[in-house]
């Protein structure tokens, strides 16, 4: 007497969908071009009253394979994550880490002093100061008391040490 073995028709499709939903959407940048993934270099952009603070997280990626740009109030990133060889081959059994190219390109919010600008990597950290342009930053007006109607406002960028000339 044989033994005879029920095959579910769904077992394959069910093994396929796993793999896709382990695999496929849990790492989604093996179907997408890495240029175009952003995640895969994330940024945080803030701004103070004197100057715009970009931060990009660059794990493993080495401060002179970083060259960064600023052009017409656009600012790129760009660089590369060398794979280290080693000897032998190795099976993987998972491998999330991205090697190769990046290039990450976004339109700054204000105008800068690119000439200014300074870039520090610390602990896989990109740190970019980049100063405001002279001609958005906040200006100080000052307000004078006088009895002449056509006398006009003094407007001053910073301190003032009070005296008057004649």
């Amino acid at each position: 007497m044989t033994n005879m073995i029920r095959r579910d028709p769904f077992t394959d499709l069910r093994s396929t969908m796993d793999r896709l939903f382990d695999e496929g959407f849990s790492r989604p940048w093996r179907f997408i071009n890495s240029e175009s993934y952003e995640a895969s270099m994330p940024v945080e952009v803030s701004e103070t009253d004197s100057e715009l603070v970009v931060k990009a997280s660059l794990p493993g990626v080495s401060p002179d394979e970083v060259d960064v740009t600023v052009n017409n109030d656009v600012l790129t990133i760009k660089g590369e994550h060398k794979e280290t060889t080693e000897e032998g081959k190795r099976e993987f059994y998972r491998r999330e880490i991205r090697y190769g190219a990046f290039n990450r390109s976004f339109t700054l919010p204000v105008k800068v002093d690119a000439d200014q600008a300074e870039a520090n990597y610390e602990n896989g950290v990109l740190t970019l100061r980049l100063p405001k342009a002279a001609s958005i930053r906040p200006k100080q007006i000052k307000v004078g008391t006088g009895a002449g109607a056509g006398s006009a406002p003094a407007v001053t960028s910073g301190t003032s040490n009070g005296s008057t000339e004649s």
